[in-house]
């Protein structure tokens, strides 16, 4: 719930089918509650983890804060390929900004098509005040982490 503060999220989990397990967080439903053992790996939706005492959302997470109301800009096709490529967002690449604009907020980045590419910290000016050459979204996570990782 701290993260979904962060990026100015209202949303809501019943605290009775969210479950930890050793770190990691996951959504089941009552059906599936009540059949998981205590030490399974994975069941249900998974939210995210807590290392080192920070939270890491999961994209299911960021998929579901998305969905609602929440700080959120939406990047045209090129500013989307580079964030995906673990690229900041420049202000030119944003098409439209929903919710906060402060400096230092968190923020979802979504596509065109309103899937939600993963989220950044905001360090400049969004939309059409944004300079040309100023990063505008600092990348924090974004869904091609997974790709870059080596194994």
């Amino acid at each position: 719930m701290k993260f979904a503060v962060q990026v100015g999220a209202r949303f809501s989990l019943n605290a009775d089918l969210t479950v930890n397990r050793a770190g990691r967080y996951f959504l089941l439903n009552k059906a599936l509650l009540e059949v998981a053992r205590k030490n399974f790996y994975y069941a249900g939706t998974y939210l995210g983890k807590v290392k080192n005492g920070k939270f890491f959302p999961s994209f299911n997470l960021l998929a579901m804060l998305a969905e609602g109301e929440a700080n959120k800009i939406v990047v045209e096709n090129k500013a989307a390929w580079l964030f995906i490529c673990g690229r900041d967002v420049f202000g030119k690449g944003i098409v439209a900004v929903h919710g906060s604009r402060r400096k230092r907020d968190h923020t979802l980045v979504l596509n065109e098509f309103g899937e939600c590419l993963g989220f950044g910290r905001i360090v400049g000016s969004l939309g059409e005040a944004a300079k040309k050459g100023e990063v505008a979204v600092k990348n924090i996570s974004d869904i091609g982490d997974f790709l870059r990782r080596e194994i």
